[in-house]
């Protein structure tokens, strides 16, 4: 069994271009806590800034993943393109939605347990371990390929002012994203805490920050919001979404 919760706010900004999926609920503002069975699928969704209807595109792609009767036989990658093919054509034939896009990040959990990663862009899949905190997934992202290659420090990475430059997302409609999907590395131990985030919580809260509220003595959901709190604390300019998945 699998204990999650989640949260997205719109934060200071005037709407929510954030979107949440846990099993088959989609939500874009509040809270979502449910304990759920394998298999189902988590992930987070965030409208790219600078195109039209973020908001439109993230709900449309964890909508239509939420769709999905994902087992260990589905052909995730065919699936996930799929979706991204109708995000594309929706917005080809909607002018007030042209080339919306979204990233998305997720786990997908099969009837056997086994658990896939998923992530195009720049929201993030950490694991909580022991008290420690690793980022399981890649950014998609300029600033990222800057630093691999060694022009840029980590903590430039952080403050670069490019640094909201991300690859082809979910809805583009001319190049396709490259889907980047694996197992988790290093598996999933009983007692670990999967998070999905978008950018606005991983820009604005330091892992050692997240390292500390989770380590605090306080319901997942509670640490959840120190989160949220702690982001807009440090003056975060963005909608934030943010899911914890304890494996239990």
């Amino acid at each position: 069994m699998y204990y999650c919760c989640g949260l997205t706010n719109k934060g200071i900004m005037p709407h929510n271009e954030d979107a949440l999926l846990i099993g088959k609920s989609v939500l874009n503002d509040g809270t979502s806590e449910q304990e759920l069975d394998a298999p189902f699928i988590a992930a987070v969704s965030d409208g790219v800034s600078g195109e039209l209807s973020g908001e439109v595109a993230s709900k449309m792609c964890l909508d239509m993943i939420s769709e999905l009767h994902y087992t260990s036989r589905t052909d995730l990658s065919g699936e996930l393109l799929s979706i991204h093919s109708r995000l594309a054509q929706y917005g080809t034939e909607n002018p007030d939605n042209h080339n919306m896009q979204a990233t998305l990040c997720g786990i997908a959990v099969d009837e056997r347990g086994s658990i896939m990663t998923f992530n195009v862009g720049d929201s993030r899949l950490y694991r909580f371990r022991s008290g420690r905190i690793s980022q399981i997934s890649r950014d998609q992202s300029l600033v990222q390929l800057l630093y691999e290659e060694g022009s840029i420090t980590l903590a430039e990475r952080r403050t670069h002012v490019h640094r909201n430059i991300i690859f082809p997302a979910f809805g583009n409609v001319s190049t396709k994203p490259k889907i980047d999907i694996s197992p988790i590395s290093g598996g999933i131990e009983f007692g670990d805490i999967l998070i999905l985030c978008t950018d606005g919580l991983s820009d604005y809260v330091s892992p050692i920050d997240i390292e500390e509220i989770m380590e605090l003595p306080r319901s997942l959901s509670e640490r959840l919001e120190l989160l949220l709190e702690k982001a807009l604390a440090n003056k975060g300019k963005d909608n934030i979404t943010v899911a914890a998945i304890l494996c239990c």
